[in-house]
């Protein structure tokens, strides 16, 4: 504790000559966060933030370990996200909610495309749809926007079809530092979702 303690002023000294000392802060803060935690291993989810434990258990209780991975600087869009993982874009699963006909629905459509409203009333069989509020997407998913992973809640799940042309892909992990990787394939399967057309 008191190495760690030790880094993180060091970095805070050499953070501030060149951020206002309220930047410097707020990167501490969130580097001791991430310092902070152990690596999850199967079975036991370590020194994690709750909302990462909740991803890492619903995972692992659809038969799937995963390892996410923290970063200080912040996974909060997609651009932000590809920049600290250093992936493409399109690599970075966007997890939208929305109401459609009063009901909430989540959309995963790659960070390179921008969702077509339309279609996703008609996947789901609907007519409105509309855009949640950063309060309504919490008190739906348990998570905030920039955090919300692909599963883990009751939300019905709607998969564009163009996230399917990667390899891998990364996901939020409960919070808006935390993502992990994980293959299309894996995706369909643990949030249940079904693949469509939505961009």
């Amino acid at each position: 504790m008191v190495r760690k303690w030790r880094l993180v002023e060091g970095l805070d000294s050499v953070t501030r000559q060149n951020t206002s000392d309220q930047a410097a802060d707020h990167r501490v803060r969130t580097l001791v966060s991430c310092l902070g935690r152990r690596r999850p291993s199967r079975g036991s989810f370590g020194l994690v933030h709750r909302n990462v434990r909740a991803v890492l258990a619903a995972a692992q209780g659809r038969g799937l370990v995963i390892e996410p991975r923290c970063f200080p600087e912040g996974t909060k869009t997609a651009a932000d996200a590809a920049a600290a993982i250093g992936v493409k874009i399109g690599q970075i699963v966007k997890s939208l909610v929305f109401v459609v006909d009063g009901r909430p629905t989540m959309a995963l459509v790659a960070g390179d495309n921008r969702l077509d409203e339309a279609k996703l009333a008609t996947a789901v069989g609907g007519t409105h749809v509309e855009r949640c509020s950063g309060e309504a997407v919490r008190d739906a998913t348990g998570f905030p926007i920039g955090g919300v992973p692909p599963f883990g809640h009751d939300l019905r799940v709607y998969i564009d079809e163009d996230l399917l042309r990667f390899d891998e892909v990364w996901a939020a992990a409960g919070t808006w530092t935390d993502v992990f990787p994980i293959t299309p394939t894996d995706l369909v399967r643990i949030s249940g979702g079904a693949v469509v057309s939505l961009t």
